[in-house]
């Protein structure tokens, strides 16, 4: 479930790239949208070539990581990745709605999801074709609605995510739940299922918090939304 309901982040004496330092290492907590002096700097950052190589450093550590890890060869050894801002990009939606300045509005983002033109983020990409490559299964665990499995697929697949071993999405009885709550506990069912989860990757906190988070966890950069 998506928290825009806190209150908004004002800026007291600090600078935008300040605040996103903060943001990005979960110091400032609850804030519902990016600062409006903050747009073009968030826009800047997003468009320009530091938000890419700084999801290159990021993809980066994840293969090295990856390459050093001595595999079951058993099927059971899975990388979780989360889904929007982790392999596909709304950015160009949030181009046209103030870099999250902005309050978030369901149904225009849903409008949004609904078109399955998201494209994938390139250095995600290239760790998930590493990680096919290396043997590792891949779950993606996503807080987009069941009945959105469909157009999720269809959008995966044209951005160039071609297989995966699980698509989890989240069921009508866990739309009251926290992001922390909701995928951990569908991460306590893939160990229970005899999964070893090596690699975890998001662009929030909340994909990543929350036991079992794995073996270990990344962060990819995202100053635009806070997801609880």
């Amino acid at each position: 479930m998506l928290d825009r309901t806190a209150s908004a982040h004002r800026l007291h004496g600090i600078s935008c790239q300040s605040w996103r330092l903060a943001v990005e290492t979960n110091n400032i907590k609850d804030w519902k949208t990016v600062p409006a002096s903050c747009e073009d700097y968030v826009g800047h950052y997003m468009l320009g070539d530091r938000y890419r190589k700084d999801s290159k450093v990021v993809a980066d550590e994840a293969i090295g990581y990856a390459k050093g890890v001595e595999l079951g060869g058993d099927g059971k050894d899975a990388w979780v990745f989360d889904v929007d801002e982790t392999i596909l990009s709304n950015l160009p939606y949030y181009a046209q709605h103030g870099f999250g300045t902005t309050p978030y509005n369901a149904s225009l983002f849903d409008a949004w999801v609904d078109l399955g033109k998201a494209p994938a983020l390139p250095e995600s990409l290239r760790l998930y074709k590493k990680l096919i490559a290396l043997g590792v299964k891949v779950v993606f665990l996503t807080g987009r609605d069941e009945m959105r499995r469909k157009v999720t697929v269809l959008n995966l697949k044209r951005a160039g995510y071609l297989t995966w071993d699980k698509l989890i999405l989240r069921g009508e009885d866990q739309k009251g739940q926290s992001a922390v709550v909701y995928k951990s506990g569908e991460r306590k069912k893939l160990v229970e299922g005899g999964y070893r989860i090596i690699g975890n990757i998001g662009d929030q906190w909340s994909d990543i918090l929350g036991s079992p988070e794995g073996d270990r966890t990344f962060k990819l950069p995202d100053p635009m939304y806070y997801i609880a």
